[in-house]
């Protein structure tokens, strides 16, 4: 499943659109940024609500192709333009972690 797959099945909004159609094959769900960097699959989605330029920068540090920030929290322009310098897609959703995770989980499952 493509990252615009996984954002039209998900119904999420297409925050930061410059980035490269790759397939998703894990996700990671985590809030504490050290965490990401540990753990986090290369390639994978990032679920968190850390909504800020340092989560891009983890993001590049871990190899991770999207960010899907949950509860509608507000992306600040500097996070957005850090991502699309790295070429990192920033999705948002309206659901919790919890929700978001579960659904994707499902996706990637079967």
């Amino acid at each position: 499943m493509t990252i615009l797959e996984t954002a039209s099945a998900l119904g999420l909004e297409i925050i930061q659109g410059n980035f490269e159609d790759s397939s998703l094959s894990s996700a990671y769900t985590s809030d504490l940024l050290s965490d990401v960097i540990a753990n986090a699959k290369e390639g994978g989605a990032l679920i968190t609500i850390q909504a800020h330029k340092n989560t891009v920068a983890v993001a590049t540090l871990a190899n991770i192709s999207v960010i899907i920030v949950c509860n509608s929290r507000p992306i600040p322009d500097d996070m957005l333009d850090a991502a699309r310098g790295e070429g990192i897609a920033i999705l948002l959703s309206k659901e919790n972690q919890f929700t978001v995770s579960g659904k994707l989980y499902n996706l990637l499952s079967n």
